[in-house]
């Protein structure tokens, strides 16, 4: 078991795209890769880390896109949270199969399959052990999922909020396309908003840093990359 003093932080907030969940798929979830990234959480909370998600849901609906298309924005920003509640219950259902007691809480009521939003108790969970998932986002529509992850890690009192993405770090340019993109080792919030680096959204951006919420970012997909980034090792950006 590696040395607690080896963990740069007692309690995060894990937010994962939902990209990150398809794999190699063009959409949708991909079991495998829900199993794998529970693997790494799971192997975490053993290690007495406290830790609590916020996933997206554009492997399933996005808002965004839809509303380009000629449908209403709020109404696709509310599909699209009840997308991120269908990838929270697969991630719960992978969770609880390595035996991490887990709940979902959503900001939409729906409590036929999970818990609302009630801030006490998912803090109440949290020191017993548990994980927490927040799903629907902020129940607001208009709102994205960086914003919701960067609300929920406030209200949470979480030392950090660790981005999973599909690559290691904020790079100068999208790295899936640029081949010349740099990746930022530290940045600034500040750097962040003037550069308009698309790691997130200006408003989870503003909030982070009105709470002093350090920002880190990583690879999910990289097999082990959620603990070492926990320890500031292997390749992240750290931005504060």
């Amino acid at each position: 078991m590696k040395s607690m003093a080896e963990f740069k932080y007692k309690r995060v907030l894990l937010k994962i795209s939902g990209e990150s969940l398809m794999g190699n798929q063009d959409y949708g979830i991909d079991t495998a890769m829900v199993s794998r990234v529970a693997s790494e959480i799971a192997d975490v909370v053993s290690q007495n880390i406290q830790v609590c998600l916020v996933i997206g849901g554009g492997n399933i609906f996005r808002g965004m896109s839809a509303a380009a298309v000629g449908m209403e924005r709020a109404t696709g920003d509310y599909m699209g949270m009840l997308a991120t509640v269908m990838n929270a219950l697969a991630m719960q259902n992978a969770l609880e199969q390595l035996k991490i007691d887990t709940r979902v809480q959503s900001a939409l009521p729906i409590d036929a399959v999970c818990e609302p939003y009630i801030r006490r108790r998912a803090m109440r969970h949290m020191e017993r052990g548990r994980v927490v998932i927040f799903a629907a986002g902020t129940g607001n529509p208009f709102f994205t999922t960086d914003t919701a992850a960067a609300l929920r890690a406030s209200e949470m009192n979480c030392n950090v909020l660790m981005k999973g993405t599909r690559v290691d770090g904020v790079y100068s340019a999208d790295p899936e396309k640029e081949a010349d993109a740099v990746r930022f080792n530290s940045l600034s919030y500040l750097d962040v908003l003037s550069q308009d680096l698309k790691v997130m959204d200006a408003t989870a951006i503003s909030l982070a840093r009105e709470n002093n919420i350090p920002i880190l970012v990583f690879s999910v997909t990289q097999t082990g990359g959620f603990d070492r980034a926990l320890r500031h090792k292997g390749e992240f950006t750290l931005i504060k």
